[in-house]
């Protein structure tokens, strides 16, 4: 998989919009996988990995939540959930589920190129990583060039890409108050929208997370009219 051509795979089952879709991102220098079904999705999912997955909500047979919440338990492949219903549950039940990003259709080609790319910017490996960056908090080492977080013991703690770029965002700022607005922009940079609930729902999954090994309960507080404290003294690791 070459750093310069992020590999795309697109599992929608509409075929004019999957033609619009990949023509689109294969112009801005993706390489683009088509997928019409879960099935589909599986057989490309046997011979390589994406960089990102997009998918789409309503699919026939095995729909997008339920491909979402699977694809969850096998690896922590970026997932931008497409989705024709606008009600926030639709999109709260999404992010639960484990997608990074959702866009509501109908949407543009420009809007979907910004989250996607806003998504790979955060999950994809730098060109050159000269300094390993590790850090040690409570019970935990996270690797946040290599995107790995273990147990001190050396027991590795799975969390998907969002919750793993939440986390580096807190072990970057330790006990200091970040505000739902400044977390929005360092997880998800300019595709966030005023009143996403994708932080909270972030913020509640990581935590059960990190308290099922940690030996404080409480790394993230939430402060009262002010936003969320790590808690954690996090120390640079050689």
């Amino acid at each position: 998989m070459s750093l310069s051509q992020p590999t795309i795979l697109i599992v929608e089952d509409d075929p004019e919009i999957r033609r619009l879709v990949r023509d689109f991102l294969s112009q801005e220098g993706f390489v683009i996988e088509l997928a019409e079904d879960g099935k589909a999705m599986d057989a490309v999912l046997q011979r390589q990995k994406p960089d990102l997955i997009i998918l789409d909500l309503m699919l026939p047979g095995e729909d997008g939540l339920a491909i979402c919440r699977r694809l969850r338990t096998q690896g922590t492949i970026p997932i931008l959930m497409l989705t024709a219903k606008s009600d926030e549950i639709d999109r709260v039940v999404g992010l639960e589920m484990g997608a990074d990003d959702y866009l509501t259709k109908p949407f543009s080609s420009r809007e979907l190129l910004a989250r996607a790319r806003a998504i790979l910017r955060r999950t994809r490996p730098a060109a050159e990583t000269p300094d390993n960056r590790r850090h040690g908090f409570d019970a935990f080492v996270i690797d946040i060039d290599a995107r790995q977080l273990a147990t001190q013991g050396g027991d590795p703690v799975t969390l998907t890409s969002a919750e793993f770029d939440l986390l580096v965002a807190f072990v970057q700022r330790p006990r200091r108050v970040l505000t739902r607005d400044q977390i929005l922009d360092w997880t998800h940079g300019r595709s966030a929208e005023p009143f996403d609930r994708t932080v909270d729902m972030l913020i509640s999954r990581l935590r059960k997370k990190l308290d099922a090994a940690s030996r404080d309960s409480n790394l993230i507080t939430t402060v009262r009219n002010g936003g969320y404290l790590f808690t954690a003294h996090v120390k640079q690791l050689t």
